[in-house]
């Protein structure tokens, strides 16, 4: 399963289908919504992929930042569901649930 992103020019993301497969389970992963099976396939792309490894860990860094800030601070309520609106269509989004050709939502490269 190992592979060298390194000698790619292009980014990281979307390398190979296990890099796919591990950034579309980012989120899924990070809130703990993975079966044991996903959760461990997951864990050992991450050991041997260094890009993806970045990209997850950036992401749980942004949830450990958003979530301190957010708690030490009032937030507008206007401003919180915004949050979590884009949160959720991220997610959804990540996972291809949401498309032109299924449901009519834009997708990130349209």
């Amino acid at each position: 399963m190992t592979h060298d992103h390194d000698s790619h020019p292009e980014p990281p993301f979307a390398a190979t289908p296990d890099c796919e497969r591990a950034l579309a389970e980012v989120y899924t992963f990070l809130d703990q919504e993975l079966n044991e099976t996903q959760r461990v396939e997951i864990m050992a792309h991450l050991e041997a992929c260094s890009p993806c490894f970045e990209a997850f860990d950036f992401e749980a860094e942004l949830r450990m930042v958003i979530t301190t800030k957010t708690h030490s601070v009032e937030l507008p309520d206007s401003l919180r569901i915004r949050i979590e609106e884009q949160l959720t269509y991220l997610r959804i989004e990540a996972s291809g649930g949401v498309g032109p050709d299924n449901g009519g939502e834009p997708t990130r490269g349209a």
